[in-house]
C-alpha cells in the first residue's frame, strides 16, 4: 500500500513540476535587472528541462517522507490512503474535505489581498508595479497544479510531516501521540519557510530588495502557510491542496484590479 501511496502522490506532484515548462523563462528573465540578464543562460528547452531535475528530486524526498511518517504522527491524505487502499472510500474522503478547503482557500486568497492592499503604500511604485507584472507571467495551470498541489506535497506533506515526527521522535520520545504543541509549532516554522521559500525569486527581479518588501513576501505567503498547515492537521493534505488552489483563484480573479 505504501509503494502504491506514494505513487499516486509523486504523480499529483509531477503535473506541478511539469506545469513548470508553461512559464515564459524569457519573459520573466525580461523583468530581472540588466546585471540579471546580462548573466542569464539562453532559454531552450534543454534549459527548461533542467530546471525540472531539483523540483523532481525533492518532490520524491518529501512524498518518501510524508509515506513513510505522517500516518505514525496521526497526519493523513485520506483521500489518497484510500486511493491506494482500492477500499472505495476515495470519494466520501475527498467529499469531507471539499467545504474547508474550498472556503479556507477563499479566506487565504482575500487575506493575501489584503496584506497587499496594506502593504502597498509603502512599496516603491515600480515595485508594485513588478510584483504585478510578474503575476500575469504565472500561467493559471502552474498555479493551480505547482502551486496548490507540488507546494503542499514539498511543505506540509513533507517539511512539516518530518517536523512533527522529530519533535514526536526526540523531544516526546515516541509518547502514544505527538503534542498539540508539536502540530503548533511544525505548522508555525512550515509556514516560516514557506514564506521565506518565495525570497529568492524577489532577490532575482528586484535591483534593490527594500526590507519592507521582505516583510510583504514573507508575511503574506506565511499567514497563507498556517491556513494550510492547520488544514493538513485538522482535515487532511488534500484540504490544504483545495485551499492553496482556491487562494490561487481568488489571485487570479483580481489580477492586476489591484
Amino acid at each position: 500500500m505504501k509503494k502504491r501511496l506514494f505513487a499516486i502522490l509523486f504523480a499529483l506532484g509531477m503535473l506541478g513540476v511539469l506545469s513548470l515548462l508553461l512559464i515564459d523563462l524569457a519573459a520573466v528573465t525580461a523583468l530581472a535587472p540588466e546585471q540579471m540578464r546580462a548573466e542569464a543562460p539562453p532559454i531552450t528547452l534543454s534549459l527548461k528541462l533542467v530546471t525540472l531535475v531539483q523540483p523532481t528530486v525533492l518532490l520524491a524526498l518529501s512524498v518518501l517522507i510524508g509515506v513513510r511518517l505522517a500516518h505514525p504522527v496521526g497526519l493523513a491524505a485520506p483521500f489518497a490512503d484510500a486511493l491506494a487502499a482500492g477500499n472505495g472510500n476515495a470519494g466520501a474522503a475527498l467529499k469531507r474535505q471539499l467545504v474547508p478547503g474550498i472556503v479556507c482557500g477563499l479566506v487565504g486568497g482575500i487575506s493575501i489581498v489584503v496584506v497587499f492592499l496594506l502593504f502597498k503604500p509603502l512599496l516603491l511604485p515600480e515595485t508594485v508595479a513588478r510584483v504585478i507584472q510578474f503575476g500575469t507571467l504565472m500561467p493559471w495551470p502552474t498555479r493551480l497544479l505547482y502551486g496548490g498541489i507540488t507546494e503542499e506535497l514539498l511543505l506540509r506533506g513533507g517539511f512539516m510531516t518530518l517536523l512533527v515526527w522529530l519533535a514526536w521522535s526526540l523531544i516526546q520520545r515516541r509518547r502514544r501521540d505527538p503534542s498539540r504543541a508539536t502540530f503548533i509549532g511544525a505548522i508555525l516554522f512550515s509556514s516560516l519557510l514557506f514564506g521565506i521559500g518565495h525570497l529568492p525569486i524577489v532577490f532575482f527581479l528586484f535591483p534593490r530588495v527594500e526590507p519592507v518588501l521582505i516583510v510583504y513576501v514573507i508575511l503574506a505567503n506565511s499567514i497563507f502557510g498556517l491556513i494550510a498547515g492547520y488544514l493538513y492537521w485538522k482535515k487532511g493534505l488534500e484540504s490544504a491542496m483545495l485551499a492553496h488552489m482556491f487562494a490561487h483563484v481568488v489571485l487570479l480573479a483580481v489580477g492586476d484590479r489591484l
